[in-house]
């Protein structure tokens, strides 16, 4: 089985934060909306006919998206792939967009799943982020989107925030779990370059959270949630049993999966294609029937160091015998006295040869990653 990303990039503004592919300007909306349908039509081959089991529009802002182009996405899908009887089909959402006509068209449309930035119930820290919603929008959209009949809600919140001291994160996390979504994310702060906070950085203006505040913030997000019962199943990603995402999930198991839209990813196990991340250029490609994209052929190398990454990140942990068996990596014998130290520090647990991250691990889980990653010249 695989995957569709569909990749709308329009917001109504922008977050300080924020450095997905996106653009304000929204008259091209549905003339980009005509070309994803182009692209899905120009790539029917790529995935060789595997069943679809999700489908996930992100962004920018999908949640803009009118009925019509929703209509235009969902009729090129079904055109040209064989979708699963019962998909997971996600839509990334803003709170300010979650009237009861929207969730209405959008229950209709046949998405059973939304992805809801909600980011923070407080209204000093949505003002910093300039989010688009205030408090109350944040916390009316899930109890809108039970009415509307959605049972699988995902939310985001964002910690390391500059300025909001643990309490403050403690209680976002505690109106969070008075939501009771299936599903939370949750990100730390990450100042990128050709952002706002980017820009703020470098003038002296703002100043990222200090490590040890950021850690103790993530480790009540893990301790508050796995108390009430959610699944800490991925760094990020939390979840009732039963509500993991599938269509991410899927990443972090190295199942095929197109990308169709400006700045969309796509990975078929040997190679990974970046389509262009401009708008225009997307648009006269497509005009043209050419699909704008650099390719990358994946090394030995990049696929023992991407299984490494993307296990790790999860509660399945890295299986080092899949490991030897697929990718031809020995791990314990690569990496022998790095291995012993983890387990030895307790950053680690060896359960019937499946590499797991303890809670402390967690903390530390990419640079684990890389340090253990193969060079170029292994396989």
């Amino acid at each position: 089985m695989a995957g569709l990303y569909l990749h709308i990039p329009f917001c109504k503004q922008a977050c300080h934060y924020c450095d997905f592919h996106f653009s304000t300007n929204r008259q091209l909306t549905l003339h980009l909306c005509e070309a994803l349908a182009r692209e899905l039509e120009l790539q029917k081959n790529y995935l060789e006919g595997e069943l679809i089991s999700t489908i996930y529009l992100g962004g920018g802002t999908p949640s803009l998206l009118s009925k019509k182009e929703l209509e235009i996405i969902f009729t090129a899908i079904h055109e040209h792939y064989k979708v699963d009887a019962q998909p997971e089909i996600t839509l990334e959402a803003n709170p300010d967009d979650l009237t009861p006509s929207k969730l209405s068209e959008l229950i209709l449309s046949g998405i059973n799943r939304l992805s809801i930035g909600i980011q923070s119930f407080d209204p000093a820290v949505l003002t910093f982020l300039n989010r688009a919603h205030d408090a109350q929008a944040a916390l009316n959209c899930v109890q809108l989107a039970r009415e509307a009949g959605f049972k699988n809600l995902s939310i985001d919140l964002i910690y390391s925030i500059p300025g909001q001291d643990t309490e403050a994160w403690k209680k976002n996390l505690s109106q969070a779990i008075e939501l009771s979504p299936e599903h939370i994310s949750s990100y730390s702060l990450s100042i990128e370059q050709k952002t706002a906070f980017g820009h703020w950085q470098r003038a002296g203006k703002l100043k990222a959270m200090d490590e040890e505040l950021s850690a103790q913030q993530f480790e009540l997000l893990m301790e508050q949630l796995e108390s009430v019962g959610y699944e800490h199943y991925e760094i990020s990603n939390f979840s009732k049993p039963g509500f993991h995402s599938r269509h991410n999930s899927s990443y972090w198991e190295q199942k095929k999966y197109l990308g169709i839209g400006p700045s969309a990813h796509s990975y078929n196990g040997t190679t990974r294609q970046f389509n262009v991340s401009n708008n225009h250029q997307y648009l006269k490609s497509m005009e043209e029937g050419k699909i704008p994209f650099e390719l990358e052929v994946l090394t030995p190398a990049n696929k023992i160091n991407e299984y490494i990454f993307t296990t790790l990140r999860t509660n399945r942990g890295c299986d080092l015998m899949k490991l030897n068996k697929d990718y031809r990596y020995n791990l314990p014998v690569k990496s022998e006295i790095y291995l012993r130290n983890l387990l030895e520090h307790k950053l680690a647990v060896l359960d019937n040869d499946v590499l797991k991250l303890t809670r402390s691990g967690k903390l530390l889980a990419d640079k684990i990653a890389s340090d253990l990653f193969a060079d170029e010249d292994q396989n």
